[in-house]
């Protein structure tokens, strides 16, 4: 069957009708909100019964209540109309500039080395669009999409995602922070087992980076010694650079910091030092226009 002999037998009139019939449970309150006479919207709804081969609605002296097929075709109404609202949304949206606003979660290692030069190229081609960022844990930028508080997360692939469509993002490298004094800072790799001898600064304990390191020490059948724990790899760098400890940081964010403080990046010779970052969302097909030009921008920036 064609869109078109589809469309001849499901008018937009006639569904419009019969959501206002079910909705009001009654011909009388449907004609009224419609401001057409009951005999034409229960011609109409005549007509949609003859096209479906089964009653739509019981008819009763009180008013009306849907069938199970009219249960069905409600819930398809809705769909219909719910789809050519977002259509007129979007389309009103490209015609005069994607504008609005756009909730993103992220997480402190993706704010530090990517986001800021991609939001500013993307604020270039949009500028009416505002951002609403937070920095957040992977389980908890998750948590935040899923439950509608944001439009996108980005975070580490090995969080745990089940209900989130996600695609790459961008891919780091995490490397060994330590002092320009320090008894390691002549090497260029280390393997992780022999930095666990050393006191660590570490970030916070529902941190990616913290549970990567903690999960690998274990493997080893090894712990971290922490000396201290703080949230921001500002900080992290600058107790590095005072003798404190060493750190665990990607090693794009080491080397900026680099070039203002006593400290070095040392490769770490592990696999799982190579991490990808995600962007994770409910579904791309449902998001507003804003986030979806932002995530097809992304793609493209790697």
């Amino acid at each position: 069957m064609t869109c078109e002999s589809i469309a001849m037998r499901f008018d937009l009139t006639s569904l419009n009708l019969f959501l206002a019939v079910a909705e009001e449970k009654s011909l009388t309150r449907a004609s009224k909100r419609a401001h057409l006479a009951v005999s034409a919207i229960s011609k109409r709804i005549a007509e949609l019964e003859q096209h479906v081969g089964a009653p739509l609605f019981t008819r009763f002296s009180r008013g009306v209540e849907l069938t199970p097929a009219g249960q069905s075709m409600l819930s398809y109404a809705r769909q219909v109309f719910e789809t050519l609202h977002l259509m007129e949304q979007e389309l009103g949206d490209y015609s005069a500039g994607i504008k609005g606003q756009l909730r993103l979660h992220a997480t402190t290692s993706s704010l530090a080395q990517f986001l800021p030069r991609d939001i500013e190229t993307f604020s270039a081609l949009y500028p009416g669009i505002r951002f609403d960022i937070e920095e957040r844990v992977g389980a908890a930028i998750v948590r935040a999409v899923t439950d509608g508080r944001a439009d996108l997360g980005i975070f580490a692939s090995r969080t745990p995602a089940p209900d989130l469509e996600t695609i790459h993002y961008r891919s780091d490298e995490l490397a060994v922070a330590v002092s320009l004094d320090h008894a390691l800072a002549e090497r260029d790799m280390v393997r992780f087992s022999e930095v666990t001898r050393y006191e660590f600064i570490a970030s916070h304990a529902e941190s990616a980076l913290y549970a990567l390191a903690t999960q690998e020490a274990a493997k080893l059948h090894l712990s971290l010694k922490v000396r201290i724990r703080v949230s921001s790899f500002d900080c992290m760098c600058q107790l590095v650079a005072g003798r404190l400890g060493i750190a665990i940081l990607p090693l794009h964010v080491i080397r900026i910091y680099a070039q203002s403080l006593p400290i070095v990046g040392l490769t770490l010779d592990e696999s799982w030092a190579k991490r990808d970052l995600q962007i994770g969302m409910r579904s791309f097909s449902s998001l507003p226009a804003t986030a979806r030009a932002f995530v097809e921008h992304l793609g493209n920036s790697d």
